[in-house]
């Protein structure tokens, strides 16, 4: 029997002892809140190039543009807790593949409408697009709640409801530039992590914690994203969702489900060190073969290059170490209680600034230009993130909690 097929075996054992992991819902908060900051960086003046996206095009990549893979990576960490946790609970692969499908439904749906709102015509529409995005965001908030179970069966049904029948209004009245009607233009940030959420859940449940399955699955989108850069994907794959035959985005989801399974597997045999000293060698390589790639197809998010891929990948993947050690092993978890909600309801968190940014607006509030500019406006805005983490939070207490 070969390590490798040891190392699936005694993976497979371990998944029915796991628990949740401090490190993955904190780093998961982190990036939620490093999301926020970014977006709101459009909102600040004299600020450091470094800090924003880089232009399409353009061989290289900012703090903004290594958030977004970062998450992804973190999605597929998630998976295999997840997975395991509701085989534990009884469930079926039929179960958890329905499971699945829904999610990446609810995901697809949201990045619509998100997606729409950026490009639509008020006049048209007769909906101020800040409107357009309280209205989607109320109505997501409504669909996907989980409702304490208190609530009268009822209240749940009148107010998904009311969310569908808002849904569908809203897609019916929209006009979008050069009067285009509602469609997907393209996914959305959320659209986009549905693809990935449910190529790389798919083939987790398919895997069952089996980490040669998973490497093998891991390295076949890698290999599928330089095949996409070098443009040589076949004609006859078109088909496919474009971020998941791309191979970019899967491929990073896919390495956060191939770090979470090893992880877990090392920490069944209580061997932390070597866990340490293998995923820091694997960062090392994936920077290495992140320059070399670089050379042929450039380093760019907007290009979803394969050097973006594996850079971020190592990012991610040494950014984890770091907190676990922090975290789980020192008994720090308690300390970052205040961030807790971004890292529980993330998605929930994501929403949030949708309706800061139309309640603001709309009550014609505005901060001094002193506020928003160089280092006193970059501090206001990671000011803004943790408001919204709060707000989460004071939400979650109140039975505002969403669960797709």
């Amino acid at each position: 029997m070969t390590q490798l097929e040891t190392a699936d075996r005694q993976a497979y054992r371990s998944s029915t002892v796991s628990m949740r992991v401090d490190a993955i819902d904190i780093i998961r908060a982190m990036t939620m809140i490093l999301m926020i900051f970014v977006n709101d960086l459009w909102s600040l003046t004299a600020i450091p190039d470094w800090l924003e996206h880089v232009p399409q095009g353009v061989d290289g990549i900012g703090l903004a543009d290594v958030v977004f893979p970062g998450f992804l990576f973190i999605v597929g960490m998630s998976l295999p807790f997840a997975m395991n946790a509701r085989r534990q609970k009884g469930d079926t692969n039929s179960a958890l593949m329905s499971h699945v499908v829904m999610r990446s439904i609810a995901l697809l749906v949201m990045g619509v409408f998100l997606v729409n709102g950026e490009s639509i015509d008020e006049k048209a529409t007769g909906i101020n697009r800040l409107v357009w995005n309280v209205l989607s965001c109320g109505s997501f908030i409504l669909l996907w709640n989980a409702y304490p179970r208190t609530t009268a069966k009822w209240v749940v049904a009148v107010a998904k409801g009311v969310a569908v029948a808002t849904l569908i209004l809203l897609a019916f009245v929209y006009r979008g530039e050069e009067e285009k009607r509602f469609a997907t233009h393209w996914w959305g940030i959320l659209g986009l992590i549905g693809w990935s959420y449910l190529a790389a859940a798919l083939v987790t449940i398919f895997a069952r914690n089996r980490i040669s399955i998973l490497l093998a699955a891991w390295v076949g989108f890698s290999i599928l994203s330089m095949v996409s850069a070098a443009d040589l994907l076949p004609e006859a794959l078109s088909f496919i969702p474009s971020a998941i035959r791309g191979g970019t985005l899967v491929g990073l989801t896919m390495g956060g489900v191939v770090v979470s399974t090893l992880f877990d597997y090392f920490r069944g045999q209580a061997n932390h060190k070597r866990m340490t000293l293998i995923f820091l060698l694997a960062a090392v390589l994936l920077i290495g073969v992140s320059i070399y790639t670089r050379t042929f197809w450039g380093l760019s998010k907007l290009g979803a290059t394969p050097a973006w891929l594996f850079l971020c990948s190592a990012f991610t993947m040494l950014a984890f170490l770091a907190i676990y050690w922090l975290v789980d092993k020192e008994g720090n978890a308690r300390k970052f209680n205040f961030i807790k909600p971004a890292g529980t309801d993330t998605l929930l968190c994501y929403l949030i600034p949708y309706f800061a940014y139309a309640f603001t607006t709309l009550l014609n509030l505005h901060l001094p230009d002193a506020l928003l500019t160089g280092g006193i406006g970059l501090l206001k805005s990671f000011l803004f993130a943790l408001l919204c983490v709060w707000i989460t939070g004071l939400l979650n207490r109140v039975g505002v909690r969403l669960k797709l």
